[in-house]
């Protein structure tokens, strides 16, 4: 090895080593870098459109986008999620003091199977109805404990929230102002063709546009038909159940039919049969009619995922990377396949180039092999020389025959 290709050799590996740190660094505040870069992209065009109103002052633009974030986005957040720590706080004292019974809910609906269900399943012994009631109590109390678990933790470690969002809104301010410049340092540096940076870069930006433009609308529409629902119908913990609702309803096809769906069963079995079959009723036509009309128009239409591709990396990137994830994953799985795309286009690319280069040399190959001069006859070797001289020599006259005649 040279001392250029070491010395080659050792600089890229410290680079790796300081890129990997610096990473390592930024990782206790990923959520908040993540979503002010987020956030960064869905008010970029605000930004612009104020830059231009105050004649190219973009500090003060910058500012004016950050001040309508914080009211429009911030501050609601903020609000419910006190009420919705309020909300579970009084929900966990009615488990407590056993006016929630999850045990009685499950066996007032098994009770309400007609007795002719209930005999077939005893009769095949498809599964125990004793044992159903305990796993589907079970799951809710240990979903209920869960959520109150989550709740209770968002208002003990308030500081550490407090923190992490004036960390993402310090950095969004800087994002917003200088991000064309760093999005540009960062194509120019990427040791890849420029169309190639352009396209993943504008993909990238497209795709978490989109699914977070998107998913936020869905959610927002679905919680607020859900917990309207819920309230009409005089259903405990209308907002939690809203909330609820409005976090599942990141997950296509299924959603927020999660929560209204077995609550509708409920009252159907305890003969609230009208309030059963509204809720029924506005879920599949109302709160289902939402998610199919409203995601294609802001998700399907810019991410041209599949519906089942968006399914499984918001359910894989939920599990890895918390709610932030229903915005990683689908972003991840547009990546893949551009990046793919790319790779195809790449190699047809090539494949053309080699045979237009194959077209221009045939011609010239043609004119070569035309204008060359005739190949010289070569020279009969002795063997070929003799044969052909016997050949061609007269034959030797034959010996007269004998007469039979006397002379």
């Amino acid at each position: 090895m040279t001392a250029s290709a070491l010395q080659r050799a050792v600089f890229l590996l410290l680079l790796a080593a300081i890129t990997v740190a610096f990473f390592w660094v930024l990782a206790p505040y990923s959520g908040a870098v993540f979503w002010a870069i987020i956030m960064a992209l869905l008010f970029h065009s605000t930004f612009e459109r104020l830059t231009r109103a105050l004649r190219g002052r973009r500090n003060a633009a910058a500012l004016l986008t950050l001040l309508i974030i914080v009211l429009i986005v911030v501050l609601p957040m903020v609000f419910i999620s006190i009420s919705l720590v309020n909300e579970v706080s009084a929900l966990v004292a009615h488990v407590r003091a056993g006016d929630i019974n999850f045990r009685a809910y499950a066996q007032q609906i098994l009770d309400a199977l007609p007795p002719a269900v209930r005999a077939q399943m005893a009769r095949f012994d498809l599964f125990d109805i004793q044992s159903v009631i305990e796993k589907f109590s079970d799951g809710l109390l240990a979903g209920g404990q869960a959520l109150t678990t989550r709740a209770l933790s968002l208002g003990q470690n308030a500081l550490v929230f407090v923190v992490n969002l004036v960390v993402m809104l310090y950095l969004l301010f800087f994002l917003l102002r200088d991000g064309s410049a760093l999005a540009r340092m960062v194509r120019e540096t990427v040791p890849m063709a420029r169309e190639q940076t352009h396209y993943l870069a504008d993909k990238f930006s497209a795709v978490a546009r989109a699914t977070v433009k998107g998913n936020v609308v869905v959610a927002i529409v679905q919680g607020l038909l859900g917990g309207l629902a819920f309230w009409v119908l005089d259903i405990r913990g209308a907002l939690l159940w809203g909330v609820v609702m409005a976090f599942l309803s990141l997950l296509p096809a299924v959603g927020a039919s999660l929560v209204w769906g077995p609550v509708a069963i409920y009252l159907l079995a305890i003969g609230a049969t009208w309030q059963g079959v509204a809720l029924i009723a506005w879920g599949t036509a109302v709160i289902g009619m939402s998610d199919n009309v409203l995601r294609p128009l802001l998700v399907g239409k810019d991410t041209k995922l599949p519906d089942y591709l968006v399914l499984l990396t918001t359910l894989g990137g939920m599990s890895l990377f918390g709610i932030s994830g229903f915005v990683i994953g689908p972003t991840i799985a547009a990546l893949f396949m551009a990046a793919w795309a790319l790779f195809r286009h790449a190699g047809r690319r090539e494949l053309r180039e080699e045979a237009a280069a194959a077209a221009e040399r045939a011609p010239q190959t043609l004119q070569a092999l035309e204008a060359a001069p005739a190949p010289a006859p070569e020279a009969p070797s002795a063997s070929e020389v003799v044969a052909s001289d016997v050949a061609e020599a007269p034959e030797a006259a034959a010996p007269p025959a004998p007469s039979d005649t006397p002379q």
